[in-house]
């Protein structure tokens, strides 16, 4: 054999050795990062009664400039989604976070928990979206995540709706790619599917390919996909349209894979929390405004967003509900509440609306 046969060899041979060298700082550094991590901890144990761990303005700042210094061959996104892993294990040594998102076992709403938090928060199911927010008021969870608009359906009334009667904080928002999949269980019969189950929502989404492929099976909306996934896990004669992570849970095969009508399909969901949240240098802030009820209210109030040269990116009406025929306004603006110019036109909206109130200020999503 000659000299260049066995180059390549040796050569892959001492690519691996500079390997394990990496990944043995690499391991160096993050233990050295996770007993900072501590060090943080005991601290500020030492210096407040009831210290605040999750710091999400810090986080969004940390994985921006991530981004920023990222030079590949890694992605800017999948070098942030490590980074992310890293402080959710650091923050778990800190102080483990509960967090409250709609269940069952398997919803998308559980994704964007884990998306958000990381793989080491404490995620726990709950039944309803007004439950999530009854969970984080009393203090039995540290945090909940709520869906609040889909890209494709419009938004999430319900969230909304349990703003109205809440004094909770929006504290940040997750953005999740939707991806349903048609799964069967093991007992099901492919040939002789009568029923397809999954969230209302869900049934929209995917109405085009459901038309195409199982024109003349019944629809059953539920309460969550994941609870259709759950429910065809004894049933002989059904489907359900859910996410990955719902045919992992319950263990269903997925007989066809991404079969929602448009690729794109985002659904945006909301972290709620008791506290305020400092300024990350990328804002939105979230506004509950009731106009008053008089001819161009609503001219009246938008007009001192424009004059101090503040863009909305949406603006949902629901009824006010104390009142027949008036209705509130729920606004997203760029910016944070403690910037001079939302201050200023905030205080110019006030004296023209029945009520407004900041439902928080907090990071633009980074992932």
């Amino acid at each position: 054999m000659s000299q260049n046969d066995q180059s390549p060899a040796l050569n892959l041979g001492e690519i691996r050795t500079q390997i394990d060298a990496v990944d043995l700082q690499i391991h160096d550094l993050i233990n050295r990062r996770a007993r900072l991590a501590e060090t943080v901890a005991h601290a500020k144990f030492a210096q407040e009664e009831n210290p605040l761990f999750y710091r999400p303005e810090r986080e969004a700042q940390v994985l921006r400039k991530i981004m920023q210094r990222n030079e590949g061959p890694l992605s800017d996104e999948t070098v942030a989604r490590l980074f992310r892993e890293i402080m959710s294990a650091c923050l778990a040594l800190e102080a483990p976070q509960s967090i409250a998102f709609l269940g069952p076992e398997g919803t998308f709403t559980q994704v964007a928990a884990l998306k958000h938090f990381g793989q080491d928060a404490v995620v726990r199911a709950v039944s309803t979206i007004d439950e999530i927010f009854r969970e984080v008021e009393a203090g039995s969870a540290h945090y909940g995540v709520v869906p609040v608009e889909n890209s494709s359906e419009g938004v999430v009334n319900h969230t909304l709706d349990c703003f109205k009667s809440s004094h909770l904080n929006v504290i940040g928002e997750v953005e999740l790619r939707i991806h349903h999949q048609f799964m069967v269980s093991k007992n099901t019969r492919k040939d002789s599917i009568k029923q397809i189950y999954a969230h209302q929502q869900a049934l929209a989404q995917c109405r085009q390919w459901l038309d195409t492929h199982y024109p003349d099976v019944e629809r059953v909306a539920l309460s969550s996909n994941a609870e259709a996934a759950r429910r065809i896990c004894n049933e002989w004669h059904s489907a359900a349209i859910a996410s990955d992570i719902a045919a992992t849970t319950y263990d269903l095969e997925i007989l066809h894979q991404n079969i929602e009508d448009n690729p794109e399909n985002i659904t945006r969901f909301l972290v709620v929390g008791r506290e305020k949240i400092p300024q990350s240098g990328h804002d939105k802030t979230s506004l509950l405004i009731s106009a008053k009820n008089q001819a161009g209210a609503l001219m009246n109030i938008l007009e001192p967003f424009s004059k101090h040269n503040i863009s909305l990116t949406s603006i949902e009406t629901r009824p006010a509900l104390r009142e027949k025929w008036t209705y509130v306004f729920f606004i997203d603006l760029e910016g944070h509440i403690d910037q001079d110019n939302v201050r200023a036109a905030l205080d110019e909206i006030r004296p023209l609306a029945k009520e407004l109130r900041v439902l928080g200020s907090y990071p633009v999503a980074v992932l």
